[in-house]
């Protein structure tokens, strides 16, 4: 109703001037009509949005609340499986995906998902242009099975193939890190920016040992990590990659790193709210980030270029 409101009154208005200045008058008639309807495709655009991160942070939540009460011990045993040597997924992991997949499916029929456990289960994680749902239920299955309260949920959304809307929900202590493109990162509705550090020995590095452990992957792991010691401050493993990127968010980390963790689920929620919060997020080779390429890195702008150095000097 607006817009058509706004094109007649305009045409309404250039019609009666026509004589007096016909061509300026209907140029200016046709700017005001197109930018009238570009400002609302944008405000569509925008509530879409707003719309996408309201339904996942109430699925994360549901997720949460669900972790929480199996952690507290008001649920039925868990049953543990192992995938290899370390990585565990539970039964937890497998309730609140499919609490989320239904939550979000429920709204947006047409969206495609990808989820940890059904959908790399079945080995079809193609992403494409279209909306996609990235689903990560428990990051941290590990630290959830010890008792180590460094879990979450993380839902991200893509368009176009790129991370745009990002929730990661730590249900334990009750932290929401929240993300849109262009509306910035908030921590429990907080503004959040990344560190102001500009100096790699002051900086606080993150990153993680990986699930593999055989001697060529240790042993590279190894020396990398011996490597970057003598250039940063110290190093922290929270066992949680999605958790990891938050920290860099809300600026408790200055730079992080991670390859070979399980998939496109562990970093496409925590992007959006680094990169919103003033942060980049790269490959670790200081090439483009690739949601699926199983590599990460993220810093604040100034200490990027040190950091990809440092990684470059360990190889």
């Amino acid at each position: 109703m607006v817009l058509s409101f706004v094109a007649e009154g305009s045409f309404i208005r250039a019609q009666e001037d026509k004589m007096r200045c016909p061509n300026r008058l209907e140029r200016a008639s046709i700017i005001l009509v197109s930018i009238t309807i570009n400002e609302a495709m944008a405000d569509t655009a925008a509530d879409s949005l707003s719309d996408f991160l309201a339904s996942a942070v109430d699925a994360a939540r549901k997720a949460g609340e669900v972790i929480f009460i199996i952690r507290k011990g008001f649920y039925q045993t868990k049953h543990v499986e192992h995938k290899g040597q370390v990585d565990l997924v539970t039964e937890t992991d497998k309730a609140c995906e499919d609490l989320i997949f239904n939550h979000l499916k429920n709204l947006y029929p047409t969206h495609k998902f990808i989820g940890e456990e059904t959908t790399a289960a079945c080995g079809t994680t193609e992403l494409t242009d279209e909306p996609t749902w990235i689903v990560d239920p428990l990051d941290g299955t590990t630290n959830f099975v010890h008792g180590f309260p460094f879990v979450c949920v993380s839902i991200g959304l893509t368009i176009g193939k790129v991370p745009t809307v990002g929730v990661v929900y730590n249900p334990i202590i009750d932290e929401l890190f929240t993300g849109v493109h262009g509306k910035g990162a908030f921590l429990n509705g907080k503004p959040i920016k990344v560190s102001t550090k500009t100096d790699l020995i002051s900086s606080l590095l993150a990153t993680e040992a990986g699930t593999k452990r055989d001697k060529v992957t240790l042993d590279a792991s190894t020396k990398r990590i011996n490597s970057l010691l003598s250039k940063v401050r110290s190093l922290r493993m929270s066992g949680s990659c999605a958790l990891n990127l938050c920290g860099i968010a809300c600026g408790r980390l200055d730079v992080f790193y991670e390859t070979g963790f399980g998939g496109p689920w562990d970093v496409a929620g925590g992007a959006v709210i680094v990169t919103e919060a003033g942060g980049v997020v790269f490959d670790p080779s200081g090439a483009e980030f690739d949601v699926t390429a199983q590599r990460v890195a993220a810093s604040n702008p100034s200490l990027k270029d040190a950091f990809v150095e440092a990684l470059r000097q360990t190889e």
